[in-house]
């Protein structure tokens, strides 16, 4: 690890600033999924705001970068977004595959049995994460997929 630079002198540890939400005091950015089926992406965080586009794919991941009320600035796997009304919105965890194919292992280990495969574009509830894998859902089936695969979990992010 390379050693940080702060004011003139090296810190021996690194230092991580976690910024949180003025609103939730929930780290930003954190990941989220849409729980309607449709909802308008506006410019700005108000009903008064010109409506940019509509996502229309019900628990697709999210990224909160910003909050604002009960308006949530959120972007989409491509970078893409804009402001949307909380309410529309679940901390329920998903991911979308980037793959052709992404195969589901009984174990996080690429030893293990395939469980099933799931092609580009699904999206799959997240169970947990270790390090290096998470357990993914989808279509009734369950297993573990390595981690840069598919987009919705940070690179090195642990959570049950």
């Amino acid at each position: 690890m390379l050693p940080l630079l702060i004011a003139g002198f090296f810190a021996s540890t690194p230092v991580f600033a976690e910024e949180r939400g003025p609103v939730t005091n929930l780290p930003l950015p954190r990941f989220v999924s849409m729980k309607a089926s449709e909802g308008n992406v506006r410019r700005g965080p108000s009903l008064s705001h010109r409506i940019d586009w509509v996502y229309k794919r019900r628990n697709m991941p999210l990224q909160i970068t910003a909050e604002h009320g009960h308006w949530r600035r959120v972007q989409d796997r491509d970078g893409a977004g804009g402001w949307v009304h909380y309410a529309l919105l679940s901390g329920v965890r998903t991911v979308i595959i980037e793959v052709d194919v992404l195969n589901l292992y009984a174990r996080p280990d690429q030893s293990a049995q395939i469980n099933a495969q799931l092609s580009m574009g699904v999206v799959a509830e997240v169970r947990k994460c270790e390090p290096d894998w998470c357990e993914l859902s989808a279509g009734g089936y369950r297993g573990w997929a390595r981690k840069g695969s598919f987009w919705g979990v940070e690179p090195g992010e642990v959570f049950e």
